[in-house]
């Protein structure tokens, strides 16, 4: 079930007037595909903000990640500051390192943000995360690098969550994890008050025949 979790849960704005919604976790925690389902199920835009930073720069994070990781954070805090201002309600999947940034930590704080922290341990990540282009820093071995990661990162996306939804349990809980994950989510927006359970569709009713 999903936990109420972080400082930024006592800014509640009315399930009328919701914030962007923004997925936050380490690589292979399923941010983009959870995303994309949670966006269906609640009927907001879905951005990859990996993919949403090559569309505007015209360059790829592992591109980059060539001059840096200085320069990628410095775009990367761009980024969010200007997809978390966006007029359109968005259901926004962050990269795996936006919370390394300070100023980022902050934004995410902001009132009327609503962040998830989809939560795995570092192992169990391992076995799913594959070594791609958007994801420079998996080198070497994927238990160590996400052990590193981990813990280095999981107190501030605890310090940014408004709720926090366990991984784990949903893939072994049978078919369809990731819609099952969707719904958690959905769940806890409609728990911290930033939707209203009618606003929130079913699978059923949004997937594809």
């Amino acid at each position: 079930m999903p936990e109420p979790a972080g400082p930024g849960a006592e800014a509640t704005p009315e399930p009328d007037r919701v914030g962007p919604i923004v997925l936050v976790g380490l690589m292979g925690s399923g941010k983009t595909t959870v995303g994309k389902k949670l966006a269906r199920l609640v009927g907001h835009r879905f951005v990859d903000a990996d993919v949403e930073l090559e569309a505007r720069t015209g360059r790829s994070v592992a591109d980059w990640f060539l001059d840096g990781e200085a320069a990628f954070r410095a775009q990367e805090e761009q980024l969010l500051a200007a997809l978390l201002a966006e007029p359109e309600p968005l259901v926004v999947g962050a990269g795996g390192g936006v919370v390394v940034s300070e100023r980022n930590r902050a934004l995410l704080r902001a009132p009327g943000v609503t962040v998830v922290y989809l939560h795995a341990e570092p192992a169990f990540l391992a076995s799913r995360a594959q070594a791609r282009p958007h994801r420079p820093l998996l080198t070497g071995d994927p238990v160590e690098v996400l052990g590193r990661m981990y813990g280095e990162r999981d107190p501030w996306y605890r310090e940014v969550a408004d709720a926090v939804v366990e991984v784990r349990p949903a893939h072994e809980a049978g078919e369809k994890p990731k819609w099952r994950l969707a719904e958690q989510v959905a769940e806890a927006l409609v728990d911290l008050g930033r939707l209203a359970a009618d606003q929130v569709a079913t699978p059923a009713q949004v997937r594809q025949p």
